[in-house]
Protein backbone atom coordinates (compact mmCIF):
# COMPACT_ATOMS: atom_id res chain seq x y z
CA UNK A 1 0.00 0.00 0.00
CA UNK A 2 1.02 3.35 -0.20
CA UNK A 3 1.89 6.36 1.89
CA UNK A 4 0.19 9.62 0.47
CA UNK A 5 0.81 12.82 2.20
CA UNK A 6 -1.82 15.61 1.21
CA UNK A 7 -1.11 19.43 2.05
CA UNK A 8 -3.64 21.95 1.96
CA UNK A 9 -4.29 25.97 2.48
CA UNK A 10 -6.38 26.36 5.48
CA UNK A 11 -9.14 27.54 3.42
CA UNK A 12 -12.52 26.25 3.22
CA UNK A 13 -12.66 26.10 -1.09
CA UNK A 14 -9.21 24.83 -0.88
CA UNK A 15 -9.58 22.04 1.82
CA UNK A 16 -12.96 20.74 0.64
CA UNK A 17 -12.21 19.29 -2.68
CA UNK A 18 -9.44 16.58 -0.68
CA UNK A 19 -12.07 15.00 1.02
CA UNK A 20 -13.45 12.49 -1.71
CA UNK A 21 -10.00 11.76 -2.53
CA UNK A 22 -8.37 11.17 0.85
CA UNK A 23 -11.74 8.92 1.84
CA UNK A 24 -11.11 6.98 -1.46
CA UNK A 25 -7.32 6.76 -0.80
CA UNK A 26 -8.34 5.61 2.64
CA UNK A 27 -10.73 2.70 1.39
CA UNK A 28 -8.05 1.32 -0.59
CA UNK A 29 -6.42 0.76 2.43
CA UNK A 30 -3.62 3.57 1.99
CA UNK A 31 -2.16 5.67 4.78
CA UNK A 32 -3.13 9.03 4.22
CA UNK A 33 -1.54 12.20 6.17
CA UNK A 34 -2.87 15.65 5.77
CA UNK A 35 -1.33 19.05 6.50
CA UNK A 36 -3.79 21.78 7.33
CA UNK A 37 -5.52 24.19 9.95
CA UNK A 38 -6.94 22.88 12.63
CA UNK A 39 -10.05 24.00 12.51
CA UNK A 40 -10.91 21.31 9.64
CA UNK A 41 -9.34 18.57 12.13
CA UNK A 42 -12.91 16.70 12.07
CA UNK A 43 -13.19 17.03 8.31
CA UNK A 44 -9.97 15.60 7.79
CA UNK A 45 -10.71 12.72 10.05
CA UNK A 46 -14.24 11.74 8.75
CA UNK A 47 -12.23 10.65 5.45
CA UNK A 48 -10.21 8.23 7.28
CA UNK A 49 -6.48 10.23 7.08
CA UNK A 50 -4.49 10.70 9.71
CA UNK A 51 -4.50 14.66 10.39
CA UNK A 52 -1.23 16.83 10.91
CA UNK A 53 -1.56 20.74 12.37
CA UNK A 54 0.08 23.58 10.83
CA UNK A 55 2.41 23.99 13.60
CA UNK A 56 5.13 26.39 11.91
CA UNK A 57 3.45 28.08 9.71
CA UNK A 58 0.53 30.78 10.48
CA UNK A 59 -2.79 28.62 11.15
CA UNK A 60 -6.10 31.14 9.72
CA UNK A 61 -8.32 29.21 9.27
CA UNK A 62 -11.15 30.36 10.20
CA UNK A 63 -11.49 32.71 8.24
CA UNK A 64 -11.19 35.52 9.69
CA UNK A 65 -9.36 37.48 7.48
CA UNK A 66 -9.63 40.95 8.72
CA UNK A 67 -8.03 39.46 11.95
CA UNK A 68 -5.25 37.52 10.61
CA UNK A 69 -4.73 40.26 7.15
CA UNK A 70 -6.08 43.38 8.84
CA UNK A 71 -3.75 45.53 6.01
CA UNK A 72 -6.26 42.98 3.39
CA UNK A 73 -8.88 45.46 3.70
CA UNK A 74 -7.53 48.34 2.52
CA UNK A 75 -6.77 46.38 -1.23
CA UNK A 76 -9.30 45.70 -3.92
CA UNK A 77 -8.89 44.22 -7.20
CA UNK A 78 -5.74 43.46 -8.50
CA UNK A 79 -4.14 44.78 -5.48
CA UNK A 80 -5.57 42.36 -3.51
CA UNK A 81 -4.89 39.61 -5.56
CA UNK A 82 -1.00 40.45 -5.40
CA UNK A 83 -1.22 41.23 -1.41
CA UNK A 84 -2.66 37.67 -1.18
CA UNK A 85 0.34 36.27 -3.56
CA UNK A 86 3.10 37.96 -1.07
CA UNK A 87 1.27 37.67 2.15
CA UNK A 88 -1.27 34.57 2.13
CA UNK A 89 0.30 32.31 -0.41
CA UNK A 90 4.32 33.29 -0.71
CA UNK A 91 5.01 34.01 3.50
CA UNK A 92 3.72 30.60 4.21
CA UNK A 93 5.87 28.76 2.44
CA UNK A 94 8.85 28.58 5.04
CA UNK A 95 6.75 27.24 7.90
CA UNK A 96 4.94 24.71 5.70
CA UNK A 97 8.11 23.30 4.42
CA UNK A 98 9.53 22.91 7.86
CA UNK A 99 6.25 21.38 8.80
CA UNK A 100 5.80 19.26 6.08
CA UNK A 101 9.77 17.97 6.43
CA UNK A 102 9.17 17.20 9.69
CA UNK A 103 6.56 14.96 8.68
CA UNK A 104 8.33 13.27 6.05
CA UNK A 105 11.04 11.84 8.52
CA UNK A 106 8.25 9.97 10.51
CA UNK A 107 5.59 9.44 7.55
CA UNK A 108 7.91 8.97 4.82
CA UNK A 109 5.58 8.92 2.11
CA UNK A 110 5.42 7.64 -1.66
CA UNK A 111 3.61 10.95 -2.85
CA UNK A 112 2.99 14.82 -1.99
CA UNK A 113 0.04 15.90 -3.22
CA UNK A 114 -1.15 19.71 -2.88
CA UNK A 115 -3.48 22.28 -3.72
CA UNK A 116 -1.72 25.03 -6.04
CA UNK A 117 -1.07 27.58 -3.33
CA UNK A 118 0.86 25.44 -1.18
CA UNK A 119 4.42 26.58 -2.87
CA UNK A 120 6.34 24.43 -0.10
CA UNK A 121 5.34 21.42 -2.19
CA UNK A 122 7.23 22.73 -5.55
CA UNK A 123 10.35 23.89 -3.10
CA UNK A 124 9.82 20.24 -1.31
CA UNK A 125 9.96 18.36 -4.58
CA UNK A 126 13.17 20.23 -6.29
CA UNK A 127 15.10 20.08 -3.28
CA UNK A 128 14.17 16.34 -1.72
CA UNK A 129 13.12 14.84 -4.98
CA UNK A 130 9.79 13.70 -3.87
CA UNK A 131 7.33 12.73 -6.41
CA UNK A 132 4.32 15.86 -6.24
CA UNK A 133 0.55 16.02 -7.62
CA UNK A 134 -1.23 18.98 -7.25
CA UNK A 135 -5.54 18.32 -7.09
CA UNK A 136 -6.39 21.75 -8.48
CA UNK A 137 -9.18 23.86 -6.53
CA UNK A 138 -10.29 26.21 -9.55
CA UNK A 139 -9.83 26.58 -13.26
CA UNK A 140 -6.65 26.18 -14.79
CA UNK A 141 -4.21 29.04 -14.14
CA UNK A 142 -0.63 28.24 -15.49
CA UNK A 143 0.89 30.11 -18.28
CA UNK A 144 -0.37 29.30 -22.27
CA UNK A 145 0.47 30.98 -25.54
CA UNK A 146 -3.52 30.72 -26.11
CA UNK A 147 -4.81 32.39 -22.46
CA UNK A 148 -4.23 35.71 -21.02
CA UNK A 149 -1.95 35.90 -17.88
CA UNK A 150 -4.66 34.55 -14.67
CA UNK A 151 -6.73 37.07 -12.39
CA UNK A 152 -8.19 39.74 -14.84
CA UNK A 153 -10.27 37.61 -16.47
CA UNK A 154 -10.01 38.20 -19.94
CA UNK A 155 -11.22 36.04 -22.42
CA UNK A 156 -8.45 33.79 -24.64
CA UNK A 157 -7.88 34.11 -28.01
CA UNK A 158 -4.95 31.88 -29.84
CA UNK A 159 -5.09 33.71 -32.94
CA UNK A 160 -1.51 35.38 -34.33
CA UNK A 161 -2.57 38.75 -33.03
CA UNK A 162 -3.95 36.94 -29.89
CA UNK A 163 -0.98 35.19 -29.17
CA UNK A 164 0.85 38.30 -29.59
CA UNK A 165 -1.87 39.70 -27.41
CA UNK A 166 -1.32 37.52 -24.59
CA UNK A 167 2.89 37.65 -24.59
CA UNK A 168 2.25 41.54 -24.09
CA UNK A 169 0.21 40.40 -21.31
CA UNK A 170 2.25 38.13 -19.97
CA UNK A 171 5.25 40.78 -19.94
CA UNK A 172 3.03 43.24 -18.53
CA UNK A 173 2.48 40.93 -15.40
CA UNK A 174 5.89 39.97 -15.34
CA UNK A 175 7.38 43.62 -15.20
CA UNK A 176 4.84 45.73 -14.21
CA UNK A 177 1.51 44.59 -12.33
CA UNK A 178 3.17 41.48 -10.39
CA UNK A 179 6.83 42.67 -9.88
CA UNK A 180 6.62 43.54 -6.74
CA UNK A 181 5.11 39.86 -6.09
CA UNK A 182 8.38 38.63 -7.67
CA UNK A 183 10.33 40.81 -5.66
CA UNK A 184 8.82 39.47 -2.36
CA UNK A 185 9.33 36.41 -3.80
CA UNK A 186 12.74 36.57 -4.71
CA UNK A 187 13.62 37.84 -1.46
CA UNK A 188 12.14 34.97 0.87
CA UNK A 189 13.91 32.54 -1.84
CA UNK A 190 17.59 33.77 -1.34
CA UNK A 191 17.05 34.43 2.47
CA UNK A 192 16.08 30.40 2.91
CA UNK A 193 18.25 29.19 -0.11
CA UNK A 194 15.11 27.80 -2.27
CA UNK A 195 14.92 26.92 -5.82
CA UNK A 196 14.10 30.01 -8.20
CA UNK A 197 10.63 30.21 -8.07
CA UNK A 198 8.29 32.42 -10.15
CA UNK A 199 5.20 34.03 -8.47
CA UNK A 200 2.88 32.10 -11.38
CA UNK A 201 1.28 29.29 -9.82
CA UNK A 202 2.80 26.27 -12.63
CA UNK A 203 2.02 22.79 -13.41
CA UNK A 204 3.99 20.04 -11.74
CA UNK A 205 5.98 17.78 -13.57
CA UNK A 206 4.45 14.64 -12.01
CA UNK A 207 0.56 14.65 -12.47
CA UNK A 208 -2.09 17.46 -12.19
CA UNK A 209 -5.44 16.56 -11.28
CA UNK A 210 -8.03 19.45 -12.54
CA UNK A 211 -11.74 18.33 -11.23
CA UNK A 212 -13.54 19.03 -14.70
CA UNK A 213 -13.88 18.67 -18.03
CA UNK A 214 -12.09 20.16 -20.77
CA UNK A 215 -15.25 21.62 -22.29
CA UNK A 216 -15.50 24.31 -19.20
CA UNK A 217 -12.05 24.87 -20.00
CA UNK A 218 -10.73 27.42 -22.29
CA UNK A 219 -8.89 25.47 -25.15
CA UNK A 220 -4.94 25.33 -25.19
CA UNK A 221 -2.83 24.22 -27.99
CA UNK A 222 0.08 23.41 -25.24
CA UNK A 223 -1.44 21.67 -22.30
CA UNK A 224 0.87 19.63 -20.57
CA UNK A 225 0.63 15.99 -20.65
CA UNK A 226 0.69 15.37 -16.81
CA UNK A 227 -2.72 17.45 -16.90
CA UNK A 228 -5.74 15.06 -16.36
CA UNK A 229 -8.93 16.28 -16.49
CA UNK A 230 -11.43 14.04 -13.52
CA UNK A 231 -14.56 15.59 -13.29
CA UNK A 232 -15.90 17.21 -10.40
CA UNK A 233 -15.32 16.68 -7.29
CA UNK A 234 -18.76 17.18 -5.34
CA UNK A 235 -18.79 17.29 -1.56
CA UNK A 236 -19.96 15.39 1.19
CA UNK A 237 -23.35 15.94 2.51
CA UNK A 238 -22.32 16.71 6.65
CA UNK A 239 -24.07 13.95 8.65
CA UNK A 240 -25.48 16.07 11.34
CA UNK A 241 -27.35 18.78 8.81
CA UNK A 242 -30.75 19.44 9.91
CA UNK A 243 -33.29 20.80 6.89
CA UNK A 244 -34.29 24.01 7.49
CA UNK A 245 -37.71 24.73 8.04
CA UNK A 246 -38.78 26.30 4.96
CA UNK A 247 -36.60 23.26 2.72
CA UNK A 248 -40.27 20.77 1.90
CA UNK A 249 -42.17 24.54 0.99
CA UNK A 250 -39.29 25.20 -1.41
CA UNK A 251 -38.15 21.82 -3.01
CA UNK A 252 -41.97 21.87 -3.40
CA UNK A 253 -42.60 24.81 -4.65
CA UNK A 254 -45.72 24.93 -7.48
CA UNK A 255 -44.66 23.76 -10.50
CA UNK A 256 -43.08 26.48 -12.61
CA UNK A 257 -42.08 28.67 -10.03
CA UNK A 258 -38.55 28.86 -10.32
CA UNK A 259 -35.93 28.40 -7.07
CA UNK A 260 -32.78 30.96 -7.45
CA UNK A 261 -30.16 30.04 -5.14
CA UNK A 262 -28.23 33.18 -3.90
CA UNK A 263 -24.19 32.75 -2.16
CA UNK A 264 -21.67 35.46 -1.20
CA UNK A 265 -18.61 32.26 -0.79
CA UNK A 266 -16.20 31.61 1.99
CA UNK A 267 -14.14 34.70 1.60
CA UNK A 268 -15.35 37.74 0.36
CA UNK A 269 -18.44 37.85 2.38
CA UNK A 270 -19.85 41.20 2.62
CA UNK A 271 -23.75 40.59 2.10
CA UNK A 272 -23.68 44.38 0.78
CA UNK A 273 -21.88 42.95 -2.28
CA UNK A 274 -24.09 40.58 -3.85
CA UNK A 275 -26.20 38.81 -1.48
CA UNK A 276 -28.30 42.51 -1.00
CA UNK A 277 -28.85 43.39 -4.55
CA UNK A 278 -30.00 40.23 -5.59
CA UNK A 279 -32.50 39.96 -2.62
CA UNK A 280 -33.86 43.85 -4.01
CA UNK A 281 -33.85 42.20 -7.19
CA UNK A 282 -35.71 39.26 -7.18
CA UNK A 283 -38.12 40.56 -4.51
CA UNK A 284 -40.95 40.99 -6.60
CA UNK A 285 -40.01 38.41 -8.92
CA UNK A 286 -42.29 34.96 -9.37
CA UNK A 287 -39.43 32.96 -8.04
CA UNK A 288 -38.01 31.68 -4.11
CA UNK A 289 -35.04 32.84 -3.23
CA UNK A 290 -32.46 30.44 -1.03
CA UNK A 291 -30.07 32.90 0.11
CA UNK A 292 -26.79 31.35 1.89
CA UNK A 293 -25.77 33.51 3.87
CA UNK A 294 -22.02 31.98 5.22
CA UNK A 295 -23.31 33.90 8.70
CA UNK A 296 -25.18 36.51 8.60
CA UNK A 297 -28.77 35.28 10.48
CA UNK A 298 -32.14 37.16 8.88
CA UNK A 299 -31.80 39.04 11.28
CA UNK A 300 -28.50 40.64 10.15
CA UNK A 301 -29.64 41.04 6.97
CA UNK A 302 -32.97 42.99 7.91
CA UNK A 303 -30.63 45.29 10.07
CA UNK A 304 -28.51 45.96 6.74
CA UNK A 305 -31.54 47.04 5.09
CA UNK A 306 -32.37 49.56 7.61
CA UNK A 307 -34.90 47.45 9.88
CA UNK A 308 -37.03 46.59 6.82
CA UNK A 309 -38.34 42.95 6.70
CA UNK A 310 -37.13 40.87 3.94
CA UNK A 311 -39.44 39.76 0.78
CA UNK A 312 -41.65 37.04 1.77
CA UNK A 313 -40.32 35.06 -0.68
CA UNK A 314 -36.89 35.07 0.81
CA UNK A 315 -35.14 31.96 2.51
CA UNK A 316 -32.16 32.67 4.55
CA UNK A 317 -29.50 29.62 6.01
CA UNK A 318 -26.42 30.73 7.27
CA UNK A 319 -25.14 27.32 5.80
CA UNK A 320 -26.87 24.68 3.55
CA UNK A 321 -25.07 21.92 1.83
CA UNK A 322 -25.17 22.43 -2.07
CA UNK A 323 -24.95 18.82 -2.69
CA UNK A 324 -28.61 17.89 -1.71
CA UNK A 325 -30.19 21.49 -2.34
CA UNK A 326 -28.71 21.74 -6.09
CA UNK A 327 -31.17 19.57 -8.31
CA UNK A 328 -34.36 21.38 -6.93
CA UNK A 329 -32.31 24.94 -8.20
CA UNK A 330 -32.92 26.67 -11.26
CA UNK A 331 -30.72 29.09 -11.28
CA UNK A 332 -27.47 30.20 -8.98
CA UNK A 333 -26.21 33.48 -8.06
CA UNK A 334 -22.67 33.47 -6.90
CA UNK A 335 -19.47 35.82 -6.40
CA UNK A 336 -17.93 32.74 -8.72
CA UNK A 337 -16.54 30.44 -6.21
CA UNK A 338 -15.31 27.61 -7.65
CA UNK A 339 -16.34 24.94 -5.55
CA UNK A 340 -20.07 26.17 -5.83
CA UNK A 341 -19.90 26.54 -9.82
CA UNK A 342 -19.00 22.98 -9.74
CA UNK A 343 -21.94 21.48 -8.05
CA UNK A 344 -24.32 23.93 -10.11
CA UNK A 345 -22.95 22.68 -13.22
CA UNK A 346 -23.05 19.21 -11.79
CA UNK A 347 -26.53 19.26 -11.71
CA UNK A 348 -27.30 21.09 -14.97
CA UNK A 349 -27.76 24.70 -13.50
CA UNK A 350 -27.30 28.03 -15.02
CA UNK A 351 -25.19 30.12 -13.46
CA UNK A 352 -24.87 33.97 -12.52
CA UNK A 353 -21.37 35.08 -11.41
CA UNK A 354 -20.43 38.74 -10.05
CA UNK A 355 -16.84 38.64 -8.28
CA UNK A 356 -13.60 40.11 -9.33
CA UNK A 357 -11.28 38.74 -6.13
CA UNK A 358 -9.15 35.97 -5.51
CA UNK A 359 -9.84 33.57 -8.66
CA UNK A 360 -13.60 34.74 -9.18
CA UNK A 361 -13.15 36.51 -12.01
CA UNK A 362 -11.44 33.39 -14.12
CA UNK A 363 -14.60 31.17 -12.74
CA UNK A 364 -16.79 33.86 -14.33
CA UNK A 365 -14.98 34.25 -17.45
CA UNK A 366 -15.85 30.53 -18.21
CA UNK A 367 -18.95 30.78 -17.20
CA UNK A 368 -19.49 33.39 -19.78
CA UNK A 369 -17.36 31.39 -22.70
CA UNK A 370 -18.90 27.90 -22.11
CA UNK A 371 -22.42 29.58 -22.78
CA UNK A 372 -23.74 28.35 -19.38
CA UNK A 373 -24.48 31.86 -17.44
CA UNK A 374 -24.04 35.29 -17.49
CA UNK A 375 -20.93 37.17 -16.11
CA UNK A 376 -22.01 40.60 -14.61
CA UNK A 377 -18.35 41.50 -14.66
CA UNK A 378 -18.33 43.71 -10.69
CA UNK A 379 -18.71 42.22 -7.21
CA UNK A 380 -20.92 44.91 -6.53
CA UNK A 381 -23.68 44.86 -9.06
CA UNK A 382 -27.28 46.74 -8.89
CA UNK A 383 -30.49 45.16 -8.63
CA UNK A 384 -31.40 46.02 -11.90
CA UNK A 385 -28.08 43.86 -13.26
CA UNK A 386 -29.11 41.22 -11.15
CA UNK A 387 -32.70 40.96 -11.90
CA UNK A 388 -31.92 41.00 -15.87
CA UNK A 389 -29.16 38.38 -15.72
CA UNK A 390 -31.27 36.29 -13.63
CA UNK A 391 -34.29 36.76 -15.95
CA UNK A 392 -32.14 35.66 -18.72
CA UNK A 393 -30.63 32.64 -17.96
CA UNK A 394 -34.56 31.49 -16.67
CA UNK A 395 -36.31 32.45 -20.12
CA UNK A 396 -33.56 32.55 -22.77
CA UNK A 397 -33.01 27.91 -22.90
CA UNK A 398 -29.37 27.87 -24.56
CA UNK A 399 -27.84 28.64 -21.08
CA UNK A 400 -29.73 25.61 -19.17
CA UNK A 401 -28.74 23.49 -22.40
CA UNK A 402 -25.30 24.72 -21.94
CA UNK A 403 -25.37 23.69 -18.60
CA UNK A 404 -27.27 20.52 -18.85
CA UNK A 405 -24.28 19.65 -21.66
CA UNK A 406 -21.55 20.18 -19.10
CA UNK A 407 -23.70 18.03 -16.50
CA UNK A 408 -23.37 15.12 -18.91
CA UNK A 409 -19.85 15.40 -19.58
CA UNK A 410 -19.24 15.74 -15.84
CA UNK A 411 -21.18 12.39 -15.47
CA UNK A 412 -19.02 10.24 -17.52
CA UNK A 413 -16.15 10.52 -14.72
CA UNK A 414 -15.80 9.47 -10.82
CA UNK A 415 -13.48 12.26 -10.22
CA UNK A 416 -12.81 10.45 -6.50
CA UNK A 417 -11.66 7.24 -7.91
CA UNK A 418 -9.62 8.41 -11.37
CA UNK A 419 -7.23 10.57 -8.65
CA UNK A 420 -6.85 7.18 -6.52
CA UNK A 421 -5.97 5.84 -10.00
CA UNK A 422 -3.80 8.42 -10.80
CA UNK A 423 -2.11 8.61 -7.43
CA UNK A 424 -1.35 5.07 -7.18
CA UNK A 425 0.44 5.15 -10.77
CA UNK A 426 2.59 7.67 -9.00
CA UNK A 427 3.40 6.27 -5.98
CA UNK A 428 4.19 3.02 -7.85
CA UNK A 429 6.48 4.33 -10.76
CA UNK A 430 7.49 8.13 -8.94
CA UNK A 431 8.04 9.01 -12.59
CA UNK A 432 5.54 11.39 -14.46
CA UNK A 433 1.55 9.98 -15.26
CA UNK A 434 0.66 11.88 -18.70
CA UNK A 435 -2.62 11.86 -20.23
CA UNK A 436 -2.80 9.70 -23.56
Amino acid sequence: MARILIATMPIPGHVAPFAPVARQLAERGHEVVWYTSHHFQKSVERTGAAFAPLRHAYDFGDMDTEKHFPERKHHTGMAQIRFDFKHIFFDSIAGMLQDLREIRREFDPHVLLTDPTVVAGRVMSLQDHMPWAILNITVLGFPSRDVAPFGPGIPPDSSPLGRLRNRLLYHLMDQVLFADVQRHLDRLVEAHGWPALSYQFDSSPYLNLQPSVPEFEYPRTDLPDSVHFIGPLLPETPAAFARPEWWDEVTGARPGRPVVLVTQGTVARSPEQLILPSIEALADEDVSVIVATGGPTTGDLEALRGGQALPGNVYVAPFVPFVPLMPHVDAYVTNGGYGGVTIALANGVPVVAGGVTEDKAEVAGRIAYSGVGVNLRTATPTPDRVRGAVRTVLTDPSYRQSAQNLRDRMALHNAAREAADLLETLATTGKPVLAV
